[in-house]
């Protein structure tokens, strides 16, 4: 009876003092590996080596490494959705929302720049129900944006709306197809300024 509670105790131990970080450092070390080679060219392997740990380590958290991929993805939507919920729940200025909104791309994209990347050139590298099911939540995310639109421009119907919102994502999101040059604080005024001429909600 002793012998089994102290071997149930060492267990529970060896638990509690598992690096709670580490799923966290094998997504940031697989975002950074593919945005630099490409899903296909970066094996478990590497991406354990660059997260501290053995390849036999990433697959205590993750069973392939699609799921990496789909963790990774799953969190950067996750995160959006999140973001975008506090937004609209914080204020009923309705120019004021899809300012706040533009801005939490802005830093996406200017902030998270591997990230982003990987995001955008590696989904459809994704099982299809995984990609279908991260698409639907991309769409949500979309979907408030349009009704911000739809609001305040009485001149656009839906179809306009949902348009000018899918262009002003296209040119927050432009620099992630081309190094720019640019400082950072520069770099988001200017993105900033490109939605919001999009979007046509003046300054």
């Amino acid at each position: 009876m002793e012998v089994s509670s102290i071997v149930t105790e060492r267990a529970g131990d060896t638990r509690r003092t598992r690096d709670p970080e580490r799923k966290s450092r094998i997504l940031a070390a697989a975002a950074e590996l593919v945005a630099r080679s490409g899903y296909h060219a970066v094996s478990i392997a590497d991406i354990g080596a660059a997260a501290g740990i053995t390849g036999s380590g990433v697959y205590r958290h993750f069973d392939s490494k699609s799921a990496v991929l789909v963790a990774l993805f799953d969190r950067v939507i996750d995160d959006l959705l999140r973001d975008e919920q506090q937004i609209l729940g914080a204020t009923g200025d309705l120019s004021a929302a899809l300012d706040q909104l533009i801005a939490g791309q802005v830093e996406f994209v200017v902030a998270d720049r591997e990230l982003a990347q990987v995001y955008h050139n590696e989904i459809n590298n994704l099982p299809e129900e995984d990609r279908r099911r991260l698409r639907r939540k991309q769409r949500l995310y979309l979907e408030e944006w349009v009704h911000l639109v739809d609001e305040l421009r009485d001149d656009l119907n839906d179809a306009d709306a949902r348009t000018v919102v899918h262009a002003a994502i296209g040119a927050i999101q432009s620099p992630l197809f081309h190094g720019v040059g640019l400082a950072e604080h520069r770099l988001r005024l200017l993105l900033t300024e490109a939605a919001r001429a999009v979007l046509g909600i003046g300054g």
